[in-house]
């Protein structure tokens, strides 16, 4: 009889362990899985982007044998965009790692996006004056049978520099904060979180526009109506136009591409669509833009 006992004592013992042994060969066999899914995903989205940095590094060199007068700057950006790709492609891709190549990527993105505008718009600016020249050689050519040509042409000539010496402003923006006591800001869509707003915009480089300090009168104006900020009303000195502005920036321009940011502090944001103007000290509206809190 003991031994009987001993027995089944034995095979229950060795049934417990045998399912013991089951259930942790499943989970292995899980985590196993899970981790080839894991590799899978990482190893396609570490592709994904070594084709977009060399789509982008493409694109970089296509722009810098243009001749461009922004060749340094775009050159620079290429050789940044290179060595973002170096370390991709040496690295293993794990979770942590590819988190941080994509976010330098997307910051170099934003950085080529405004070199590809301003590169477009000096190529833009090089056509007109080109035509411009070639128009006003012709009229000069002329004129010395007709006097009164030469004086028109001199009078368009003149407004087409004025108009090329303008400063362009691009890339207006403006973003939501949160900013924490500890001094971190965290963007938001949500205006009952909001307690502060960020402009931002590239003046463009002109190399025949006067250099000097320029202000630029930035006007937010909330869904209500409402302008927030200082309100301070001044005259423009045309027509008897006067505007009222919620904070001026003043922008030291010496003929390159300037990035201004200047921050708007609040409370008690209304939610809804907000309107963003910038206007010049002439009164002329040289960029405008609109975004929606929730």
């Amino acid at each position: 009889m003991e031994n009987k006992g001993n027995n089944s004592g034995l095979k229950a013992a060795i049934v417990v362990l045998a399912l013991l042994l089951l259930g942790s060969i499943g989970y292995i066999y899980k985590l196993s899985s899970d981790n080839k899914e894991q590799l899978t995903l990482l190893t396609t989205e570490k592709a994904s982007l070594e084709d977009d940095i060399r789509s982008r590094i493409a694109e970089l060199e296509s722009m810098s044998s243009e001749n461009t007068a922004l060749k340094g700057d775009i050159d620079a950006q290429k050789e940044e965009m290179t060595k973002l790709l170096d370390e991709l492609e040496k690295s293993k891709g794990d979770v942590a790692a590819m988190t941080r190549y994509k976010n330098e990527y997307f910051r170099l993105k934003r950085e080529m996006d405004n070199l590809v505008a301003e590169n477009k718009l000096l190529k833009e600016q090089n056509v007109s004056l080109t035509s411009s020249l070639d128009s006003t050689s012709t009229a000069l050519d002329e004129s010395r049978k007709f006097t009164d040509t030469l004086l028109v042409q001199n009078n368009n000539l003149t407004k087409t520099i004025e108009k090329a010496s303008k400063l362009a402003v691009l890339n207006l923006n403006v973003l939501a904060l949160k900013e924490r006591s500890s001094g971190k800001q965290v963007e938001t869509s949500k205006a009952s979180r909001a307690n502060k707003l960020k402009v931002s915009f590239l003046i463009a480089e002109n190399q025949i526009a006067q250099s000097g300090d320029r202000k630029y009168y930035v006007q937010i104006i909330d869904s209500k109506n409402n302008i927030l900020g200082e309100k301070t009303t001044i005259d423009m000195g045309t027509e008897g136009q006067s505007l009222t502005y919620s904070f001026v920036s003043t922008v030291k321009y010496e003929n390159k591409s300037v990035q201004v940011n200047q921050e708007l502090a609040g409370e008690n944001f209304e939610a809804g669509t907000y309107f963003v103007n910038i206007f010049s000290p002439n009164g002329e509206n040289v960029s405008k833009t609109s975004f929606v809190l929730r």
